[in-house]
């Protein structure tokens, strides 16, 4: 199989779909791969490197969408890239359909079969391709929230871990899951007073095992949530339904009760936000302020470390991506049902009832047999 690898054109992403390392496995399955001149300079990738490892490198992503069986990349295609697929071909990489109905129509319209790391499952029901990313954007939550929290950048002026004599910042996470338990890790590393919120007790019971004593668990409902963000200074939305769209946590009236200059941090913004004021940011104009409150809405916050990113996303999409390229992709998702799970788009039509329900239409049957 030839598989192509462009250089990413969303604003300022910097990881790459495939690492040389990657590119040398692919080549010794007796695969072709063609690189774009650049695309993995930001996480330290040069072309050297991938010409060592055995790839072609090409000038343009319009020759490299040209030419190859499938495409591999990490965010999802923006309107020009989805121009240049093409019936027949595959698409491998982050898509977060369930709030960009216009992203779905340009890949149903282009007839490619589009699989989404983000809905690609394991037997334990987690999302092994999403997980590195949450582990990231989970970190980095709080690394970014604290910086917003300083009275420079328009937040309350509070230090994350206080002094002695000064009580901590009080942060809330809403959902304990990958992204808002390193979130947690690093909180506590830091000295806040930290709160997760979620609607799973063994999650909740998992989370007080780690953590013991250095982190309050809550069950999430309305009130309890309502209540405890009033008095929060950093508010991480860490919620997950996977493929659809996230559920709205905060909504605008309860902005008035909290505190003015707290931070809310929304790592749930790629799958539309789980805060009602939430708008897709990025790193060049991160944040935002309504009622008095900063929001942090980066779409791709794990592209402003792309050489850890690039390593992490590789190290768990590789061995899909060569059963794509190994079986084709029909035998491929027909041998592994979580591997199914991740296709979103064949022939024209939504196949992955979670993100047609997020868009208002019936998925689409027998993909497999198309």
């Amino acid at each position: 199989m030839l598989i192509g690898v462009p250089k990413e054109i969303k604003v300022q992403e910097y990881r790459v779909g495939m690492t040389p390392a990657a590119v040398r496995e692919a080549v010794s399955h007796g695969h072709r791969v063609l690189v774009q001149a650049g695309a993995g300079a930001g996480a330290d990738c040069g072309d050297a490197q991938y010409l060592a490892s055995g790839a072609e490198i090409v000038a343009t992503a319009t020759e490299v969408f040209a030419r190859a069986d499938m495409i591999v990349k990490v965010k999802e295609p923006q309107p020009a890239e989805c121009a240049m697929l093409r019936e027949g071909q595959v698409l491998f990489t982050y898509l977060h359909l369930a709030p960009d109905p216009g992203q779905a129509r340009l890949l149903c319209e282009s007839g490619c079969t589009a699989i989404a790391y983000e809905t690609v499952t394991d037997k334990d029901g987690g999302l092994p391709l999403l997980a590195p990313m949450s582990e990231v954007a989970g970190r980095m939550s709080i690394q970014v929230g604290t910086a917003a929290l300083q009275m420079g950048a328009g937040g309350r002026g509070v230090l994350l871990g206080g002094v002695p004599g000064v009580p901590p910042a009080r942060v809330i996470i809403l959902g304990g899951g990958v992204a808002g338990s390193q979130a947690a890790r690093i909180a506590i590393g830091m000295g806040a007073d930290v709160t997760v919120f979620d609607t799973s007790l063994p999650r909740l019971r998992q989370l007080d095992d780690i953590f013991g004593a250095r982190l309050r668990t809550t069950y999430a409902t309305t009130q309890s949530t309502e209540e405890a963000v009033q008095s929060a200074d950093l508010i991480i939305g860490a919620v997950l339904i996977p493929g659809a769209a996230a559920p709205k946590l905060i909504g605008h009236e309860q902005l008035k009760g909290m505190r003015s200059g707290a931070v809310l941090v929304d790592i749930s913004i790629d799958q539309g936000g789980c805060f009602e004021t939430s708008r897709p940011t990025t790193h060049q104009e991160p944040t935002y302020v309504v009622a008095g409150i900063v929001h942090y809405c980066v779409a791709n916050m794990p592209g402003a470390v792309p050489h850890t990113s690039t390593a992490a996303l590789n190290n768990a999409t590789l061995s899909y991506t060569l059963k794509l390229a190994d079986k084709g992709w029909k035998q491929a998702c027909a041998d592994d049902p979580h591997l199914r799970n991740g296709l979103n788009v064949h022939a024209g039509k939504i196949v992955c009832e979670a993100v047609a329900e997020a868009l208002g239409t019936a998925p689409a049957v027998g993909a497999m047999a198309a």
